[in-house]
């Protein structure tokens, strides 16, 4: 009951609510004894009155709760809305009856009241308070979740059979996974799995579609039925369906959200196999080379396009068309009509005939029938246009007549397999024609010409259809012989190649006469090497094969020191001893391909190729060829009686196709050489004093590098992968060689050295650890267990015969999810060992590790290899996307890697990413993945993930 009136607690009343209390006090024991919560409040939100409900509601006596408003009892963020409620009240005179959820200050129990509030007016209609009562609701909203989650679980399963449960509060963004949907998922029980623990499961590429569809249930009510890939606790990807209904309160607002989910792989791999089965049948029918028909009664019932291209025909036109019609006589379709008549079901028909297309052309079909219905006399033909074979047999029997002449002659297949010969290619070779045919000619190669003539030679006969000149081929008897050949590609009407024609003689005799002239024209008397003459002819040579191949030469200028000194004292003849020993010397150190040639007197020039493209990794080839040549050179020599000890001079230039010339480099390289003279000879320089300094500089990067990893001088820089909508999905770690005086080295500088040293294979292993521990740091952690990390691995590195042994022993060691870990692999990989490579990548891909191919579309990729890769992604090389946004072949050239991707079902990721203009051009085209500085630079891991935790 109200406790008698006291003068302090009378002050907090309004006159106004003086007659009200007296009613109240009236009533006071019947209000005590409602179960419900009485209350007013004064215009400014103020208790006036409770009941005995409220003051036991509150814990507190009367005294303590008059004049006091909502702030002192309830939670603060109730209090707002609360205060909010009464001033719509109070001021607008609204009477509000609503659902509110409370929790009173001091507990933890959060309590439903059904609350109707209406205004308190004097006699003259103005609003003096508030009066309110509360019906406490919270037991029977219990009553009825459960018996909505009840329902909804029963519909559900009934709907879907017995799957994995799952429900959803919206309200406070907590999951509750029954135990049937932990056990289908993999996964230990999770007491408050979250909204971001389900989309950790979903496969990256699916979780849009998944994230759209929950949207549209909640916001628009559309149904909730969605497919996506789920990532397993063991690793394995599995198809999943997910259905479910959300719960709303009394306002409409989403409260709760119940469904289920099931494992779709069986019915989605189905529905795959039975769909490719289908495109493989339709596959067949509608082939583009083999014209099948149905027939009856000698009518076309149905054909397929290939058959109508065959005869000209435009789609659906050969349909109803008598089969008298196609043949080119009578006497052929008399022929095929009395044969096939014989047939018994099963047996099949085959024949030649000649048909006439609809232009009036002639076409040559090998056609193969067979009965399908007995009864109706329906059959089953299939067509193969042979009228190319046919052409060749024309033109073979043609050609016989003129086969057997004196020269010999030889014909290969299109495939360079040896078909015919005749009887003087047998007596100039020693061959008898069943010891070659079905061989490739390459079994008279006597090995002195190299693998660029001939390769010059075929793309001679492939480009104008015939190719002459001399080679060097072996008998049977092992005699090296010259020959004339002369090469002609036979093309039938289409222009494509069907046979090879060689014709060949023996030039023995008159090949003796014109070497000696050619010797004497263009070598050294003395010494037996190319003179002057001809190594102005090398060089040239030289000069047109770097053009070609994009890499460097090397033309060094050897002179002998003190040389008039030794002619001086012990004459010319013995001079001329010391230089015919030192051209032997310098012939035993280069390669076959290289040159020697004597300048004049004591000078030597040799001249280099195929060195690296790289002009300092060049420079370096040519050093240490120079330094050999040092060293060989300063051994002693017996001169006739006299032992003699001598010393070199040597001046080195470069050259590559944007050289100036001959002369300028002959030059140079003398330039260079009295420089060595000038350094106190037996020495050797470089025409580029830059070069001579790189030279250096490279020597002390080398002797740093082999200390580098033991001074734990590496570090792994991270730069971030990317989706369209910037969300991070990885990232790949980049090597930095952080040196203690010139600081930071790039890549470039020092990755090239470790691989020429082998020190590549160490410092990939530290990487490859490095990365691994990171990745685990990753995986440790519900924020980043999902994002993937790249890690480049040289091609030295991945050829090593342990290196899949140390990728487990990795992956062991640092307990990661290879399924997270990427190797990125350049396209050098794929030009030596491919099918060690192939057989390499697939033990790690059943790891589950994936491939990435780098900076694709600047190397020799055969796609016919390719395909037989296990990747997973294409990076495309940062060249074509610096340019894209003004150049059209680079936008072509982008286009066309994302559709061989697309094709290949492989994922492509676009790198050097710097402006929003260029993404917006790789996202129309089809990518949506990227790596650039748009995104962030390479930075130490600290940086990286502190961005991740902004985001």
């Amino acid at each position: 009951m109200i406790p008698p009136s006291e003068p302090q607690s009378e002050a907090l009343l309004l006159p106004e609510l003086t007659s009200l209390q007296e009613q109240i006090r009236n009533m006071q024991g019947i209000l005590d004894q409602v179960g419900s919560y009485i209350f007013m409040k004064d215009t400014d939100g103020r208790y006036t009155y409770v009941n005995q409900g409220i003051q036991e509601l509150f814990g507190t006596s009367f005294e303590n709760i008059i004049g006091k408003d909502s702030s002192a009892f309830f939670e603060p963020m109730l209090v707002k809305e609360l205060q909010d409620n009464d001033h719509r009240v109070i001021t607008l005179g609204e009477t509000i009856e609503k659902e509110e959820r409370l929790s009173i200050k001091g507990t933890d129990e959060e309590r439903i009241f059904w609350a109707v509030k209406k205004p308190l007016r004097n006699e003259q209609g103005e609003i003096i308070g508030l009066s309110g009562i509360s019906t406490d609701i919270t037991a029977r909203k219990q009553i009825e979740n459960a018996l909505r989650e009840s329902e909804t679980h029963l519909r559900l399963s009934q709907i879907n059979g017995g799957v994995g449960t799952w429900e959803a509060d919206l309200v406070n963004n907590k999951q509750k996974w029954l135990e049937s949907c932990t056990k289908l998922l993999g996964f230990p029980y999770l007491s408050e799995p979250t909204w971001e623990d389900f989309l950790a499961l979903v496969h990256p590429e699916d979780r849009q579609r998944v994230i759209d569809a929950t949207k549209s249930h909640i916001e628009h009510n559309h149904k909730y039925d969605v497919e996506y890939r789920a990532t397993l606790a063991n690793g394995d990807i599995r198809w999943m369906r997910s259905a479910g209904q959300v719960e709303r309160d009394a306002d409409g607002k989403p409260i709760i959200m119940r469904g289920i989910v099931q494992d779709v792989t069986e019915r989605y791999e189905n529905q795959q196999r039975i769909e490719k089965l289908l495109d493989e049948q339709k596959a067949i029918l509608e082939n583009r080379l083999v014209g099948i028909v149905t027939v009856r009664d000698r009518k076309i019932i149905w054909a397929n396009s290939a058959y109508e291209t065959m005869l000209g025909y435009s789609k659906g036109e050969v349909a109803g068309l008598l089969t008298r019609q196609l043949y080119l006589n009578e006497e052929d379709y008399q022929a095929v009509g009395a044969a096939y008549a014989n047939i018994e079901s099963e047996a099949i028909f085959n024949a030649q005939h000649e048909f006439i297309r609809k232009d009036g052309s002639h076409i040559w079909l090998g056609m193969t029938g067979t009965l399908l219905n007995k009864v109706t006399g329906e059959s089953l033909w299939v067509f193969v246009d042979v009228t190319d074979r046919k052409l060749a047999e024309d033109n073979l029997r043609i050609a016989a007549t003129a086969f057997e002449s004196h020269e010999g002659i030889m014909v290969t297949d299109q495939n360079n397999s040896i078909l015919r010969v005749n009887r003087a290619f047998t007596d100039i070779t020693g061959y008898t024609a069943e010891e070659v045919i079905g061989k490739n000619p390459s079994i008279l190669h006597s090995g002195r010409q190299n693998k660029e003539f001939y390769t010059a030679m075929w793309q001679c006969i492939n480009q104008s259809g015939t190719w002459q000149g001399e080679v060097w081929n072996r008998r049977k008897n092992g005699e090296v012989y010259p020959e004339h050949l002369t090469v002609t590609a036979i093309k039938d009407q289409h222009n494509m190649v069907r046979n090879y024609v060689a014709s060949l003689s023996d030039i023995t005799n008159s090949k003796a006469a014109a070497d000696e002239i050619q010797h004497l024209a263009f070598y050294d008397c003395l010494t037996g090497l190319p003179n002057r003459r001809l190594l102005l002819d090398r060089l040239k040579q030289a000069f047109t094969s770097s053009m070609r191949s994009g890499k460097d030469g090397a033309l060094l200028f050897v002179d002998l020191d003190n040389f008039k000194m030794l002619n001086d004292t012990l004459g010319h003849v013995i001079g001329d001893i010391l230089l015919q020993q030192v051209a032997v010397r310098l012939t035993t150190i280069i390669q076959e391909a290289d040159t020697v040639a004597r300048l004049s007197g004591d000078e030597f020039l040799v001249i280099l190729e195929d060195l690296s493209q790289y002009d300092l990794e060049a420079a370096s080839q040519a050093e240490t060829i120079a330094n050999k040549i040092l060293e060989t050179l300063n051994q002693p020599y017996q001169l006739d009686t006299h032992k003699y000890h001598t010393t070199c001079s040597i001046g080195i230039t470069l050259f590559n196709d944007h050289h100036a010339g001959v002369e300028e480099l002959l030059k140079q390289a003398d330039i260079a050489m009295y420089q060595a003279k000038k350094e106190g000879r037996n020495t050797l320089r470089f025409f580029d004093k830059r070069m001579q300094d790189a030279i250096n500089f490279r020597a002390s990067l080398e002797n740093d590098l082999s200390d580098a990893l033991n001074r734990q001088e590496f570090q792994l820089y991270y730069q971030a992968q990317v989706n369209h909508e910037n969300c991070v999905l990885g990232a790949e770690a980049l090597i930095r060689w952080l040196h203690p005086e010139r600081g930071l080295i790039s890549p470039s500088d020092f990755i090239p050295l470790a691989e020429e040293t082998g020190l590549i294979l160490s410092i990939g292993e530290w990487a490859l650890n490095a990365a691994c521990a990171q990745l685990r740091a990753w995986q440790e952690n519900i924020h980043t267990c999902q994002l993937t990390l790249s890690v480049n691995v040289s091609a030295k590195q991945f050829r090593q015969p342990d290196f899949i042994n140390l990728v487990k022993m990795v992956i062991k060691n640092h307990g990661i999810n290879p399924t997270f870990l990427k190797l990125e692999l350049t396209e050098s990989i794929l030009l030596e060992s491919m099918e060690d490579t192939i057989a390499s990548m697939h033990a790690l891909n059943e790891l589950g590790i994936h491939f990435a191919l780098d900076d694709f579309g600047t190397g020799y990729s055969s796609l016919q290899y390719l395909k037989r890769l296990p990747l997973y992604q294409l990076k495309i090389d940062k060249s074509f996307v610096q340019d894209i946004a003004r150049d059209d072949g680079d936008q072509a050239i982008v286009q066309t890697i994302i559709a061989m991707a697309n094709n290949l079902q492989l994922n492509v990721i676009a790198e050097g990413v710097e402006t929003e203009e260029q993404k917006q051009l790789l996202l129309n085209k089809g990518c949506h993945t990227y790596q650039g500085y748009l995104f962030g630079k390479p930075v130490p891991i600290e940086q990286f993930n502190g961005a991740l935790n902004k985001n």
